[in-house]
C-alpha cells in the first residue's frame, strides 16, 4: 500500500461533497482524505497500485486544482 500527497483547493464541506463521487468511483484508490484545516489543502490517497494519473484527472474533473507533493 503507497501514501501520496497533493496539494488541492479543496477547502470546504461544500467542495468535499462535489470531489466525493469523482473519488470514491475510483477503483485503484483504497481510502483518500483531505484536510481542509491545512493551509495546503492536502489530500492524502491510500493506493495499491499508487496512480498519481487516476487520482490528478478525478480531482480535475471534480473543477478542483491538485498538485502532487513530492516526497
Amino acid at each position: 500500500m503507497e501514501t501520496i500527497k497533493f496539494k488541492t483547493n479543496i477547502n470546504c464541506s461544500g467542495c468535499l461533497a462535489k470531489v466525493t463521487p469523482f473519488l470514491n468511483e475510483e477503483k485503484s484508490i483504497e481510502t483518500w482524505e483531505v484536510d481542509i484545516l491545512s493551509p495546503e489543502k492536502i489530500l492524502t490517497v491510500k493506493s495499491p497500485d499508487a496512480n498519481r494519473e487516476t487520482v490528478i484527472k478525478a480531482v480535475q474533473k471534480a473543477g478542483f486544482k491538485i498538485e502532487e507533493i513530492k516526497p
